[in-house]
């Protein structure tokens, strides 16, 4: 699986406190993907970032 934070990213924090090392917030102030692939025990709390985010920010992808 892989995450991408788009362009609508508010900065809210919400994904960094659901997948903590899955997102981080960057000097922009922004989510970002802390790595281009989710590990496999950290796709659960992805997908729940992605369906927690406020702005719909968060793209997930099977591989």
């Amino acid at each position: 699986m892989k995450v991408k934070v788009n362009e609508n990213c508010i900065g809210c924090g919400a994904c960094t406190a659901t997948a903590e090392g899955v997102f981080v917030i960057g000097d922009d102030g922004l989510a970002k993907a802390a790595t281009e692939v989710v590990a496999e025990d950290k796709k659960d709390d992805a997908k729940d970032a992605a369906e927690g985010c406020p702005v719909s920010a968060i793209e997930v992808t099977e591989e």
